[in-house]
């Protein structure tokens, strides 16, 4: 494969694998800002868990309305965290798949270049010498 094209293929491969990379960062961080509201949701429902101390009928009904909406709440980001870690896991993958591809092709180069080399030596050997030693009679 010639040079040129190889070259052409590592530049293609490294901005893939640029874009590849990009999209597990953005996959990282919406897992983790996911990971984030979902503790948050699970607090909130903790601190409107029944009391002892006496209220009112209408406060007990409100703290259960809100309980049940918070209970939703956090299956629903439960689901989203799951779908969120399941995309970077993807991306993870897909960023090892790049980085084997840009070192294929970074292989494919240094095979090529080798082969370049030893052709080229090979070459030299089999020219005929440059110049004639002449020794004059001393």
């Amino acid at each position: 494969m010639p040079k040129s094209k190889l070259d052409r293929l590592l530049r293609v491969r490294t901005l893939q694998l640029g874009l590849v990379q990009a999209d597990e960062a953005r996959a990282r961080d919406k897992a983790h800002a996911e990971t984030t509201l979902h503790g948050r949701i699970v607090q909130l429902s903790e601190n409107v868990a029944p009391t002892v101390a006496p209220i009112g009928a209408s406060a007990l009904g409100a703290a259960a309305h809100f309980r049940e909406r918070l209970h939703r709440s956090a299956e629903a980001a439960e689901g989203r965290l799951r779908a969120a870690q399941a995309v970077a896991t993807r991306a993870a993958e897909a960023t090892r798949e790049a980085r084997r591809d840009q070192s294929a092709i970074e292989k494919l180069i240094a095979r090529a270049d080798a082969e370049a080399a030893l052709k080229e030596l090979r070459a030299m050997e089999a020219m005929p010498p440059a110049r004639v030693i002449r020794h004059d009679p001393c």
